[in-house]
């Protein structure tokens, strides 16, 4: 790798901010709202699940009764984003999650909250995130010119909202009580809602052909295995997602609490969460020539988190490890978005999103599940070297695809308004279908 691989371009940007974009400015808003919710829904979930007596393993049956949908039912959720438009679809998902979680708040209130009442609505709630999360992709594209910006404010904003969302979540709880807190949930996807139901004016092209939904899928499954780059990133990062994602937080965590206490552990998971906030700050900086290597190669920093724990390092170390760990994360996550929208036609772009969302979270929850016994036979701390060194291995395969080194940067598409976006919200320019292709 050169030096030019990774050049930084200090000059000022010719695009604009994409704050000047009423459309952005709204799509922001609505995002930050349901990423609010988001994190608040776990603290609000587990204490209503322990109040209700269920204990730990109900709290494990109404998490996965929410995440099965989203895994089953997300590359449908591309197939309808394409064929309806992404926004009519998000503002369905979040009036439906709105109804979810006011349903809870009602039974919490009437004293009558059983187990399978909250896995039915937390299902009900999954599936609508599985049609919400794949048009988020092809959003961005038509609400801001500089989309890598773009990226990194949502990132920011991404960062924030999950540090702020337990806390709001937990003296929500303390202060007033659990059905409250799912009523502020609610609210918040009903903003989300009522920021993206504006955006439905965007001259967006549907899919009006009749073709199946089987044939949609293949279709989306063809342009995901055509680019070599899109694939190959995919597969890496499954097995990342076993064998780094899956056993760094629920054994990080356990071994933090022990080593620092569980006041050193909060300390440190916020140490990481301002790690991402300085990383997504970086994504609105450093605009590399190969997106995909320099994201990469901060995700080399990410063996950290495991590591500090397995090693036993200092508070002050493994907090320090935090932030940098949680700052390439986020680099890579901007650099990962950005080359996804603007190297993949917007006509597709929310099947083949679907696509990376899958491949992305499918074996996740295995990892998790099978970290336990692994650290019940070999020791939490082996098992977190081992993810740490696997971090290393599985980066340093990725950088070895041809692809993924040579993919550029690519110019950024105009939005619709080519660049009037406070004109109105109804302008269009009609190159939905010509989207920039793989070089």
């Amino acid at each position: 790798m050169t030096t030019n691989d990774v050049t930084v371009e200090r000059e000022k940007n010719s695009l604009p901010s994409p704050w000047r974009s009423s459309r952005f400015r709204l799509f922001f808003a609505a995002r930050s709202t349901s990423l609010l919710a988001d994190g608040m829904l776990m603290v609000s979930l587990t204490t209503a699940v322990l109040g209700a007596g269920y204990g730990a393993a109900g709290v494990g049956y109404a998490l996965a009764a929410w995440m099965a949908p989203i895994v089953l039912l997300v590359l449908f959720g591309g197939v309808l984003a394409d064929r309806f438009t992404p926004q009519v679809m998000m503002v369905g998902a979040d009036v439906v999650r709105m109804a979810a979680m006011l349903a809870l708040a009602v039974l919490l209130t009437a004293g009558d909250l059983r187990l399978w009442h909250m896995m039915a609505l937390l299902a009900l709630s999954g599936a609508a995130t599985a049609m919400f999360q794949p048009g988020l992709a092809s959003l961005v594209p038509r609400v801001a010119e500089d989309i890598q910006r773009a990226n990194a404010l949502l990132r920011v904003s991404e960062s924030i909202c999950t540090l702020l969302g337990p806390g709001v979540s937990g003296l929500l709880v303390a202060h007033w009580n659990v059905a409250g807190s799912f009523v502020v949930i609610a609210a918040a996807y009903a903003c989300s809602a009522l920021g993206l139901a504006p955006l439905r004016k965007l001259c967006t092209a549907r899919d009006e052909s009749d073709e199946p939904i089987l044939r949609r899928l293949a279709t989306g499954w063809h342009e995901f295995r055509s680019r070599s780059w899109l694939w190959g990133v995919i597969a890496v990062w499954a097995v990342y997602g076993l064998f780094v994602f899956g056993p760094a937080l629920p054994l990080g965590a356990a071994l933090l609490t022990e080593q620092h206490g569980a006041g050193g552990y909060g300390w440190i998971a916020s140490a990481d969460g301002a790690g991402t906030i300085v990383g997504g700050l970086l994504g609105l900086r450093v605009r590399p020539r190969r997106p995909l290597v320099a994201g990469a190669c901060a995700m080399f920093f990410f063996s950290l988190n495991p590591l500090a724990p397995a090693l036993g390092w200092s508070f002050a170390v493994t907090a320090l490890t935090g932030v940098v760990a949680g700052c390439g994360f986020a680099f890579w996550g901007v650099m990962w978005a950005t080359s996804i929208q603007t190297h993949i036609p917007l006509a597709v772009m929310s099947r083949v999103s679907a696509y990376d969302v899958a491949g992305s979270i499918m074996v996740i929850p295995l990892g998790r599940a099978l970290s336990g016994p692994a650290a019940d036979s070999l020791g939490a701390d082996r098992v977190l070297l081992f993810s740490s060194v696997m971090g290393l291995v599985l980066i340093a395969v990725m950088l070895s695809v041809p692809a993924v080194r040579a993919l550029r940067r690519a110019p950024e598409r105009a939005t619709e308004a080519d660049g009037r976006e406070d004109s109105g919200l109804t302008e269009a320019d009609g190159r939905e279908d010509g989207g920039l292709r793989e070089r």
